[in-house]
């Protein structure tokens, strides 16, 4: 039987990128092919035994809960971020649900206007906003200064829009570049949004996980107009548990905000699930033990970024130098008249190209909003050489004993070392 699909979904509506390159990369693993994951960006250490132990301790909670959460999750969740953000935050202001996607979602489909995004941007953004038919606006960027946020050409879109009102959707540290947004451009970016009266989401699931300098939140200088979106995926490693936060601006509009979104929430997922958001109290506790596994996997993180980053940098790649999370945003423009040759022509084409013939897995600049000419790919670290839950245990055990952090990079991660060894190889080809 044939049945008929939603006119929204037709063509304005693909499979994610980032799930879609991780199952066709288990499906050539299952088929026993050799295919070095860049693909995919999924924290792979263990889940820290407390937290683990609190999930075992709760496990028979079953009943459904409120859309906005536990007020004991919600409290611990304003404990911590007044912590983190340096300002007082009310447990009456968080909300929690299903993943900071499930989130964004709702907080798109709570406000009206048009969405600005910068380029590139994280994969998700933009199709949400696609599916309630909002306008996109994207602020221009080119690798040539490693698509640096410029506010003057987010002034520029603010003033030629046609649109009453706009959300800007900010990620720092970026998801795929790697980079953080310094305390002067945020600051800089949040009088022209003041200016121009625009809500900020500001997605901030990798806060945790810079390593290159301290992590600000353009909340410090925005608070009555910034949403802060959190999880516990990144920095906690726990992806699949699917917990994710959001703490409004104070006051009547910040409180209206929990409110929409809460409704959509009610009508979407109900709640987030029991178990997991008795054991995110844990999670979210000013605990020792906890905050020391959290800096000592944010520095792996680091080390083995930064390692594949030096690597591309000695292969004249350019490249952005990370400073937190686990991602490259690598561009090959200077070898396009050699790559058209080969009929790599955009950024599809050398994503296809690399996993074809050298076996490496990227995702396109495309899927992020860069143009499609663009020869820039995303590159995720944390999956190569931590495949299995076991790679990852006997990685974190490396990384106490180990005294030395080069040799850590070079003895111990084979996967990450013939990924440099094929690019030198594929650029000398060209």
């Amino acid at each position: 039987m044939k049945f008929s699909l939603s006119p929204s979904l037709g063509g304005r509506l693909a499979p994610s990128p980032t799930l879609y390159v991780n199952e066709r990369v288990r499906q050539m693993w299952a088929m026993g092919e050799t295919v070095y994951h860049l693909g995919f960006g999924e924290s792979r250490f263990p889940a820290h035994p407390k937290v683990v132990n609190a999930l075992v301790e709760h496990a028979s909670r079953q009943s459904y809960l409120p859309s906005t959460g536990i007020p004991e999750l919600r409290q611990a969740v304003a404990d911590f971020h007044s912590r983190q953000l340096g300002s007082e935050v009310s447990a009456d202001r968080v909300i929690v649900a299903p993943g900071s996607k499930a989130l964004l979602f709702a907080f798109q489909m709570a406000t009206a206007g048009a969405t600005i995004l910068p380029t590139p941007s994280w994969v998700s953004y933009e199709p949400q906003s696609r599916l309630f038919n909002r306008s996109v606006l994207r602020i221009e960027a080119t690798p040539q200064d490693c698509h640096r946020l410029h506010p003057d050409r987010l002034r520029r879109i603010l003033n030629t829009s046609r649109h009453e009102q706009h959300l800007l959707i900010l990620n720092s540290p970026s998801n795929p570049t790697g980079q953080m947004f310094g305390p002067g451009l945020l600051a800089e970016v949040a009088e022209i949004c003041r200016q121009y009266k625009v809500l900020v989401l500001s997605d901030e699931i990798y806060g945790l996980t810079a390593y290159g300098r301290e992590h600000v939140s353009i909340s410090r200088y925005y608070p009555e107009g910034t949403v802060v979106l959190g999880g516990m995926s990144k920095h906690l490693s726990l992806g699949g548990w699917r917990l994710g936060t959001a703490i409004v601006p104070q006051g009547e509009g910040g409180k209206e905000l929990l409110q929409a979104a809460a409704k959509v929430g009610s009508e979407l997922w109900s709640s987030a699930s029991a178990p997991v958001q008795y054991a995110a109290v844990t999670a979210y506790s000013e605990d020792a033990d906890l905050a020391a596994y959290i800096e000592k996997c944010t520095a792996l993180h680091g080390a083995r970024t930064r390692y594949l980053w030096r690597g591309l940098c000695e292969l004249d790649v350019s490249c952005a130098e990370p400073v937190g999370g686990f991602y490259l945003f690598p561009n090959f423009d200077h070898w396009r008249e050699n790559l058209a040759q080969r009929g790599v022509l955009t950024s599809v084409d050398l994503a296809r190209y690399l996993l074809d013939e050298w076996q490496i897995a990227t995702l396109p600049g495309k899927d992020f909003g860069t143009p499609e000419t663009e020869l820039s790919l995303r590159l995720s670290t944390s999956y190569i050489d931590l495949e299995t839950d076991e790679k990852s245990a006997a990685m974190i055990e490396l990384a106490d004993s180990a005294t030395d952090e080069e040799a850590l990079l070079q003895d111990h991660h084979p996967g990450m070392n013939e990924v440099l060894a094929r690019f030198q190889k594929f650029l000398t080809t060209l």
